[in-house]
């Protein structure tokens, strides 16, 4: 049901519209491409279930796994996993000059993203702080100075663990910004007084300036105090401009069924933004981070032409040496046998354009 802006519809089922279950036995190539969805209306007010536990594709760590945590040690690289650090890669350059026929992406660090596309200027996951809370500082400075930033026309937000939804870098935005936010999040947004947020359940979609934006599952969850686990939804966005020329940014994620689903949905994804970090120890992450090679396998499920890496290098969040991210993704694409141009593995500051 579509509702006149600034209206409420009620969204009573949890369950994900259309593609919700792991597909049994039938080949992807005989499988129909659902049609994406028509827009919804911009600034749409909307009631939202409780919560999205249903959501989940793997359990929660229950008591078990804490114990076998606390037993086992820290989310943090050895002395000799850190050696690394001054070894990161980051050269910051000027954005690149687009028009509204070029898609160009610059990595700000982490999941943020400077992403020009049809004529728009998008951040995703915006986190311009040196610090979030319960890690230690970032170990690379931010790629763009927030300065040197044009216009924001719309940022996208994948969820709100505080690695993705930073409350210092979006006080330094109009509170008039288009903001795109998962289901269940936009209450958030209104506290601040942001009076543009369009919140999405999985496959629907808005559209801005002739951007379309559509919201996608992701394998992961959502937690930002102790009382709200998954009272907002995750997930990813497919980006598509006028030209047809399509974006799509994962969030935060582990590996499954979902990247094939999207990649029948939307065919045809010129480029993928891609998670590749915090995935060690893997009995504790592998539910919600890709590794290296996950990622490269999840790029094909997409049917993406390109993929760039993101979501390492930035933040101390998991125990694997802080360059193993960079090294093994290089590998495991060479080993896919996929073209080394392809692979847009960035510094931190740097730029591709895409024509």
């Amino acid at each position: 049901m579509t509702q006149r802006p600034g209206s409420t519809s009620r969204t009573t089922a949890t369950t994900a519209p259309d593609e919700t279950a792991p597909d049994a036995g039938t080949p992807s190539s005989a499988r129909p491409h659902p049609a994406p969805a028509e827009p919804r209306p911009l600034a749409e007010r909307r009631m939202w279930p409780r919560t999205f536990h249903d959501r989940l594709t793997a359990p929660l760590p229950g008591l078990r796994a804490f114990a076998r945590f606390a037993r086992e040690g820290a989310l943090r690289p050895t002395p000799d996993g850190l050696a690394d650090v001054p070894r990161l890669p980051f050269e910051p350059g000027p954005l690149p000059r687009v028009d509204a026929r070029t898609v160009a992406v610059t990595w700000a660090g982490h999941a943020s993203w400077v992403l020009r596309i049809g004529g728009l200027t998008v951040l995703t996951d915006p986190v311009w702080s040196r610090r979030i809370l319960g890690t230690p500082a970032r170990i690379t400075p931010v790629g763009v100075a927030w300065e040197a930033l044009p216009r924001v026309d719309a940022v996208v937000v994948s969820h709100n663990h505080y690695d993705h939804l930073d409350a210092p870098t979006l006080r330094r935005l109009p509170r008039e910004t288009p903001v795109f936010v998962p289901a269940g999040l936009a209450r958030w947004f209104h506290r601040r007084r942001f009076t543009r947020v369009t919140e999405l359940d999985w496959w629907e979609a808005a559209e801005l300036d002739g951007v379309r934006f559509d919201f996608v599952p992701a394998h992961h969850w959502s937690k930002r105090t102790l009382t709200d686990t998954c009272r907002s939804l995750w997930g990813g966005w497919v980006l598509t401009d006028r030209e047809g020329r399509r974006v799509h940014f994962a969030g935060d994620t582990g590996y499954g069924h979902w990247f094939s689903r999207i990649g029948r949905r939307y065919p045809g994804i010129d480029l993928t933004l891609l998670p590749i970090g915090a995935y060690d120890p893997r009995w504790w992450l592998a539910d919600v981070h890709c590794d290296p090679e996950e990622a490269v396998r999840a790029a094909q499920d997409l049917g993406a032409r390109r993929m760039a890496p993101m979501h390492w290098g930035t933040f101390i969040l998991s125990a694997e040496p802080v360059l193993e991210p960079l090294v093994r993704v290089r590998a495991a694409w060479e080993k896919a046998g996929l073209p080394r141009e392809d692979l847009w593995d960035l510094p931190v500051g740097a730029s591709r354009v895409l024509r």
